[in-house]
């Protein structure tokens, strides 16, 4: 578990963590996201022991991370975005040196063996780091957050540099180690955090702007009833059509998808749902829907709309959002 006590950092007569608090479970994944000087990275400083707080407590499975930083640090495997490697070594030998730096108990042999499986590098386990890719060299530094197979686990930008392929099977690790493991999983790919964490935290300007799992915080950061539709039919007369059904606040003609068809983005007032009427107006005209999906928010547009500057209150239903008509 991971417990952070109004947690303040300044330098100088800059915050930039202003007083943030939360708490990570044992088994649960926590995404920490947040814009460029947001203090994410200061934060996440903080709870390794990289830099002490100004003010404010971190505890690692109950130890105060300033008061017994040993103690505390043990308990942590930490992948930072430039994984710590001795390049001139190989991939053997650092796990090796990482293993007594660490004063690990487990059996040397098989424990090793198993994070060289875990992290699928046992085929280059004999190779000198420098001369393995950038995708390699990140799975190194994953290994070496594993040795000792520590309880908390701060893995910062972990799949940087890794193919498709190997992007999903860290994913498929992290969920793995998120059964046994206390993680907080820092990512600029915003769809890699939405499939693998269970809550999500974005930090702001030093503060936490938004603390729960993606469906939640879209729930509550709009109430817009949007549906996105492709209907094979002439322009002009869709646009006029659904206008003038009761309850629509705007329709939007986006990119032709197909020849001659066009996406509609359609918005109707709160509490209206519209899909019965735009399958009668399409029966009427003798239009074929070809797709009809409610508009959801990604976490990248929940991310984009509470770090905007768009006052985003999270305890009440937004604003809905206003569109230009075409």
């Amino acid at each position: 578990m991971i417990e952070v006590r109004n947690l303040t950092k300044h330098y100088g007569d800059k915050k930039a963590v202003n007083d943030i608090s939360f708490t990570v479970h044992d088994g649960e994944i926590l995404g920490f996201l947040g814009p460029n000087g947001a203090g994410k990275s200061t934060t996440m400083n903080m709870l390794t022991g990289y830099i002490s707080s100004t003010s404010g407590q971190a505890l690692i499975n109950g130890v105060d991370i300033l008061e017994d930083p040993v103690r505390a640090k043990s308990y942590i495997g930490y992948l930072p975005e430039i994984p710590p490697l001795y390049v001139d070594m190989t991939v053997h030998s650092y796990l090796n040196f990482v293993f007594d730096l660490k004063k690990c108990k487990l059996p040397r042999r098989s424990h090793l063996k198993d994070v060289l499986t875990l992290c699928k590098i046992t085929d280059v386990e004999n190779r000198i780091i420098k001369n393995l890719s950038k995708g390699y060299k990140q799975r190194v530094g994953l290994a070496q957050a594993l040795i000792g197979n520590p309880p908390v686990l701060i893995l910062d930008e972990p799949t940087v540099g890794l193919d498709p392929k190997q992007m999903v099977e860290i994913r498929t690790l992290i969920k793995r180690l998120g059964k046994n493991h206390t993680v907080i999983l820092s990512s600029h790919i915003l769809s890699e955090i939405q499939a693998v964490c269970d809550r999500v935290i974005i930090i702001n300007h030093g503060v936490v702007a938004a603390d729960d799992t993606a469906t939640n915080l879209s729930n509550k950061v709009t109430t817009d009833h949007r549906i996105i539709a492709r209907i094979d039919g002439e322009r002009a007369e869709i646009l006029q059509a659904v206008r003038s059904l009761p309850g629509i606040k705007y329709i939007r003609a986006d990119m032709e998808r197909e020849p001659g068809i066009y996406e509609y983005e359609i918005e109707a007032e709160p509490g209206i749902d519209i899909r019965h009427d735009i399958n009668r107006i399409a029966r009427e005209h003798e239009w074929d829907i070809l797709t009809l999906r409610t508009m959801e928010m990604t976490l990248e547009d929940i991310f984009l709309k509470i770090t905007m500057g768009e006052n985003v209150h999270l305890s009440q239903d937004s604003k809905n959002q206003k569109g230009d008509e075409k």
